[in-house]
């Protein structure tokens, strides 16, 4: 079984074809510029990189150019669109509702349009893709994969705010918890490293991007992360703020005159290691900056891993100890001085850092010394084949 996986956004739809029965990439690619002038990359394995300017007025007719390039002679990896047995779709949030990857069906896209409260600019999108796959391929099972549900183990002391429990209840305002696919892929792996049954391990996973996030995997289900109600909680990433005092909310917009929209913004867009360094949201940018002698570029990065280490920490006493930190993602899995300089904070726990292992990129590695008494590992991460795994899982039960 082929299985198309895909991550619509509000303009974008990211896109894989994968051998269900064999893992095998056979093809990903982009359409960009969804609603204005369009673009789309297409890279088959084994082939070279297509781009195409067509226009793509809606998602659509994105999804059925991406179909056009997957069965095209010359760079395409089909031969019919009967090849695609189920699609996998990416869906930022699923509130409370859901705590697995499910079919999709009618009440299901219902549950994922309530929880477009909390996840505006993502959910909507994601139902835009949902729909068009439908339209087009009407025969074709579609299953709903959830960033949101890995977290839904939490128990409520660690998702529950201290503020009138009433909110709770009234609005579901509490930690949801994102990235939870990646946390959830990367801690089997290492698990599978370390040849110990996952349920027998403490693991502390950390998705560093441009969008960040920590979790605590204890016995293989997350007890606790770092984002909360929203993907701004946290530790400072790219953009986003992070976890800040709230007075300093409320500060800044009397001082300042500023509205929701307005704080919204600096909040996610203006803050992080942008806002500290005032160079750029992305990490080598920075680096390059300190590199200069840039003292602000130099502020931010350390503050970065501070804020990592800290809430590693954290994870440690919550867990009573740890036995692997995982690091993952664009800036995790290729940045080796943000990872010495993390580990640097966390040499109380017995780490030794490897520095030739702790050099290389693109593979699953143990980056720590024999001697080291917590495992470090670096481990690409892969959302897409979990996506894949759970649609092709669901899928094979219908046939039952």
């Amino acid at each position: 079984m082929k299985i198309l996986v895909l991550n619509c956004g509000s303009s974008s739809l990211k896109y894989q074809l994968i051998d269900g029965d064999t893992e095998e990439l056979l093809a990903k690619g982009l359409c960009e510029r969804i609603g204005i002038d369009g673009a789309l990359t297409h890279e088959p394995t084994g082939k070279d990189k297509v781009s195409f300017t067509d226009p793509l007025p809606d998602h659509k007719v994105a999804v059925s150019r991406v179909l056009e390039v997957l069965l095209d002679p010359e760079y395409g990896v089909i031969k019919s669109v009967d090849e695609i047995g189920a699609c996998g779709h990416r869906i930022v949030h699923g509130g409370e509702y859901f705590a697995n990857s499910v079919l999709i069906t009618d009440e299901v896209k219902d549950a994922i349009d309530k929880c477009s409260e909390l996840a505006p600019l993502h959910n909507p999108a994601n139902l835009i893709g949902i729909n068009a796959c439908e339209e087009i391929m009407p025969n074709v099972p579609q299953v709903a994969v959830f960033d949101t549900a890995f977290h839904q183990t939490m128990p409520e002391r660690a998702y529950l705010y201290a503020i009138p429990y009433k909110y709770y209840e009234k609005y579901k305002i509490r930690k949801y918890g994102f990235h939870g696919t990646s946390h959830m892929y990367v801690s089997r792996v290492a698990a599978d490293m370390m040849d110990i049954p996952i349920e027998e391990l403490k693991i502390i996973t950390c998705h560093l991007g441009n969008g960040a996030s920590i979790c605590a995997v204890r016995n293989g289900i997350s007890i606790d992360t770092s984002m909360g109600f929203t993907p701004l909680d946290g530790i400072a990433m790219g953009t986003r703020s992070g976890s800040i005092d709230p007075a300093v909310v409320l500060f800044l917009m009397k001082k300042e005159g500023l509205s929701v929209d307005d704080m919204d913004r600096i909040l996610n867009k203006e803050s992080g290691v942008l806002g500290i360094s005032g160079v750029s949201s992305d990490f080598r940018d920075i680096e390059e900056a300190q590199n200069e002698g840039n003292p602000h570029a130099a502020t931010a990065l350390d503050t970065f891993a501070y804020r990592v280490a800290k809430t590693i920490g954290e994870y440690v006493a919550t867990m009573k100890g740890v036995d692997a930190i995982v690091f993952t993602a664009g800036l995790g899995e290729n940045s080796s001085s943000m990872r010495l300089l993390i580990c640097d904070y966390l040499r109380y726990l017995g780490i030794e850092l490897d520095s030739y292992k702790n050099s290389l990129r693109g593979k699953p590695v143990e980056i720590t010394t024999k001697q080291s008494r917590v495992q470090v590992f670096v481990i690409p991460t892969n959302e897409e084949l979990v996506i894949a795994r759970d649609t092709k899982e669901i899928v094979d039960k219908l046939g039952k």
